[in-house]
């Protein structure tokens, strides 16, 4: 699998280390050494990837993922020395598929970088494209979600994970059959992410976050999402 991959890094070192794990796996590496010329060669080349450092000077990483999933769904697999929790979810709202913290192994980068770029073509959409959970409706056409008609905004990881559990509703999901259906099957990728979209779409989904009654939580084995019970907001 070859892929054309813009690596934005103010570093030096780390962008040329970078640059040469990716070209040993033979893609194609663009470097941009700060956040506007990060955006200006996104435009000019239509990268299947950007490898994303948070910290980039001009314009900041965070800004640059908006602004490029404003106009495009490549994928942005972000890079960052801050590892809290608000952090890895500012990165997952924004759009980014998937975020590493520094330092890092290269090994492990590129290996992440495959599962997003396989991920990226094995999308497919059902025969009859419209899921629905209960007033939880799911467009993978026009890549739209909906509760009671209600436009829901949705990051790219969290819109497929939905896609995923609307297609099979009721189904009780593991983290890492999530993962796999998700990003394929990958030993470097954990279910943190999964975690972390399940806690972002609650808020954008449930009527009460805290108390869910669609997107649930089955102890001990993973989440199922649901058409809510009868009574339900």
């Amino acid at each position: 699998m070859c892929a054309l991959i813009l690596v934005a890094e103010d570093d030096e070192n780390q962008a040329e280390l970078v640059r040469r794990y990716l070209k040993q796996d033979h893609h194609t590496v663009i470097l941009a050494a700060d956040g506007r010329a990060a955006i200006e060669e996104a435009r000019k080349h239509l990268p299947a990837l950007v490898v994303l450092d948070v910290m980039l000077p001009k314009v900041g990483g965070l800004d640059v993922c908006r602004i490029l999933r404003a106009e495009s769904d490549v994928r942005v697999l972000m890079l960052t020395a801050r590892s809290t929790e608000d952090d890895m979810l500012l990165g997952l709202d924004l759009g980014a598929d998937d975020y590493m913290t520094k330092p890092f192994s290269p090994r492990e980068l590129v290996a992440r970088v495959r599962t997003l770029l396989r991920r990226a073509e094995q999308v497919t959409i059902p025969p009859d494209p419209l899921l629905r959970a209960g007033p939880l409706a799911v467009d993978p056409v026009r890549h739209e979600v909906t509760v009671r008609g209600r436009p829901v905004e949705c990051t790219p990881g969290e819109f497929r994970l939905l896609e995923t559990m609307a297609a099979e509703l009721d189904r009780v999901f593991t983290r890492e059959q999530l993962l796999e259906r998700m990003h394929g099957f990958d030993r470097y990728i954990t279910g943190r992410t999964i975690d972390a979209h399940v806690k972002n779409l609650r808020r954008k989904i449930e009527a009460d976050s805290r108390n869910p009654v669609h997107l649930v939580t089955v102890y001990g084995v993973g989440y199922k999402l649901t058409g809510g019970r009868a009574d339900a907001p």
